[in-house]
């Protein structure tokens, strides 16, 4: 049985309308996994940055426990100015916008992993 028109214009417009979100979740995907690669590279010497497992350093937090305990969000400003406390042996650093990105997306895949387990 053919679409009626109507039905064709709205079933099409639906999908305009999803494709960006689709393109845009594939962007976040692609962002979290630069992320993880980051903090694998600058914070896995003392940071847990996965699921599970302790951190090396007593007083570094695992990540998910900072993306679970903080907005993932409003760590972006934190990590633009660079990152001054923490750990008493925490380099001092400053991510580029990108990197931020990528780390907060990193971040949120944490947070979001722990919420569904």
């Amino acid at each position: 049985m053919p679409l009626r028109p109507a039905f064709r214009v709205i079933l099409l417009a639906g999908l305009a309308c999803t494709w960006p979100l689709a393109a845009h979740a594939g962007d976040e995907k692609a962002s979290a996994g630069r992320g993880a690669k980051m903090v694998k590279d600058m914070c896995a010497r003392c940071h847990a940055v996965g699921l599970d497992g302790e951190s090396t350093h007593k007083e570094a937090p695992p990540l998910r426990d900072i993306a679970n305990r903080y907005p993932v969000d409003g760590l972006a400003e934190a990590f633009a100015e660079g990152i001054v406390v923490g750990h008493p042996d925490m380099p001092e650093f400053k991510l580029s916008p990108d990197a931020i990105a990528d780390l907060l997306n990193y971040m949120r895949s944490l947070s979001l992993s722990s919420q569904t387990q």
